[in-house]
Parts: C-alpha cells; structure tokens; sequence
C-alpha cells in the first residue's frame, strides 16, 4: 500500500487485508462485475478507496440476505446515479427490531436459581439451540437473553410443574405454527400493499422511502391481530376444557366401576353410526332402562295373570 496524490493506493493483498475479503473473492467479484477494474500502473494492478468502500456494501447487503445478483442490480442503480439510500434506509427498517422488548444478561449462576436451583445442562443447551439464550463470546457462564418475556414465561411454567423437556418441546412446535403465521402476512401484506415496490428493478429513493415509511405502520399489526386471536381462542377453548371436565363429574367409586359392562365393540359401532358418538353412551342407557321396564311390564302382567287363574279355580 503506498500514499499518492490521487489517495490510498492498494495491492490486491492489501485490499483483501482491509476488507476482509480473500485474493480469490476479489477476483470473482471483478469477473461478475459487481467490483470496477483496478488502475494498471506499469506491472502492477493498483485499487483505491473507491474499492475498499464497495466490498464494504457487498459484505453488508450480504449479511442483510441479499443474493450476488440482487446486489448487483443495486449497485449499478449506485453508478447510474440513483443512490442507495433510499434501498439501505429500507432494509434497515425491515432488518430493525420487531419489538420494544429489550434483550438482557444473565449469569448461569442465576438460571439455575430461577429454575429451582438445580443446573441443567441438557436444558440449557436446548434453550442455546432454539435462541432462547446467547452465549456471549469470552464470558465464559453468561448469555444474552433476547426475550426476557419468553424466559420468563419458561421460568413460570417450570414453576408450575412442566419439565424443561416438555417446555423446549412445546416451543418448537409453536414456533414452527408462528413462522407459518408471519409468513403467510407477509405475503398477504406483500400481495397488497407492496408489490407495487418490488418490481425487476430497485425502487427510487422516494419509494424505498415511501416502503419504509408504510412498515413502520404496519409493523405492529402482525402481533396485535395474533394477540387478539390468541386471546379469543384461549377463552373459547379454555372454557369449552373447563365445562367438559365439571359436566364430567367425581370419578366413578370402586363399586360404582364394579357395575361397569362392557359392550362389544361391533355393538357400539352400530350405535355410533345410528345416533352419533356424542350421543351413544346415552343411546346404550335408554335402551337398558327400556328393557328392564319391559321386563319388569312383563312380570307384574305374568304375576296378574297367575292370580286370576287361581282366583277361577272353585
């Protein structure tokens, strides 16, 4: 690297140094030409600022998802005078927090007091694994919390009589339904109200602007409409579990399940399909109860007819 008039001047091993890019990268970033050819001064191929700050977008629009192609397009709307601005304004407000909630530190000495005191190894790499906690690199024992809300609800939960495993496992599953969740509202919000904005080239500073603006607004409607549904279903499944359980009754005692019969599976299809599983139960006591006052019909009438044959007789 030597300092001239013109500014800074590079090797490509220099550049490669600052950027953090390998020789290699480099080289195929000019072939896709998403890098300007270096300045030839006698031999030797020379880069300036101007290269080093292009690797730079390159490795951040990178790190933001974008694909090799995609950030192409963005940096010839860059050359052509367009600026990007406006796109990196937007892909900060997408890629920004979702949340108000703050993430927190926590020592491994108090997660195992906030779970009852006992160290879980097992739990803790679960809780790693699915994000719950961050190991923060050189602090050996300390993590990152991302959502103490979360960790909290955890904490409760395990208080309450649910097994770590059982925690981790139903967070899984839950996540799984959530991203199925944002995804489909993002596409329903991307159907409607943003498509306009994602056509084949990059928008313009104004309407990157304009995209930005419309998902600070429509940012927190995603987790207030699942807030609302949540809560409607928990109160209409709760109470629907609550009542099942008290119409239920006591347990049956032990002469009570004494008195059990059972009946024969065929039987009970038949009933099944002739007034409903809900109702078969109450379908096999009606046609007992009917058939002992039949029975019980019959006798009293077997027992008159005895009498007034004796009473005939001289």
């Amino acid at each position: 690297m030597s300092d001239e008039p013109g500014g800074v001047a590079y090797r490509i091993e220099d550049l490669a140094h600052h950027s953090g890019a390998t020789v290699r990268t480099i080289r195929a970033y000019q072939d896709r030409g998403l890098l300007p050819r270096p300045e030839r001064r006698g031999r030797a191929n020379v880069y300036a600022d101007a290269h080093l700050a292009r690797l730079r977008q390159i490795a951040d629009l990178l790190d933001r998802g974008y694909t090799l192609a995609s950030i192409k397009e963005l940096l010839e709307a860059w050359d052509a005078g367009r600026g990007l601005g406006g796109i990196l304004g937007l892909v900060a407000e997408v890629d920004g927090p979702w949340t108000s909630e703050e993430a927190a530190r926590i020592s491994r000495a108090e997660l195992d007091e906030r779970f009852g005191g006992r160290p879980d190894d097992a739990a803790v790499a679960d809780a790693v694994e699915l994000g719950v906690l961050e190991p923060i690199p050189g602090e050996e024992g300390t993590f990152i919390v991302p959502s103490p809300q979360e960790l909290s609800a955890a904490v409760e939960l395990y208080t309450a009589g649910v097994p770590l495993s059982a925690i981790s496992g139903h967070l899984r599953e839950l996540r799984g339904q959530v991203e199925h969740i944002a995804s489909r509202f993002l596409e329903f919000t991307t159907e409607h109200v943003f498509a306009r904005y994602l056509g084949e080239h990059p928008p313009s500073d104004a309407e990157a602007a304009e995209a930005a603006s419309l998902v600070r607004r429509l940012r927190p409607l995603a987790q207030q409409t699942v807030d609302a549904e949540l809560a409607r279903a928990m109160r209409l499944f709760a109470t629907r579990h609550l009542s099942r359980h008290l119409a239920a009754g006591p347990p049956p005692t032990e002469q009570e399940n004494a008195r059990t019969v059972e009946v024969p599976a065929g039987t009970m299809r038949a009933v099944e399909s002739l007034v409903g599983a809900e109702h078969a139960a109450e379908f096999v006591t009606a046609a007992a109860e009917r058939e002992l006052q039949a029975r019980t019909l019959d006798r009293l009438a077997a027992n008159s007819s005895q009498h007034s044959i004796v009473d005939e007789i001289p």
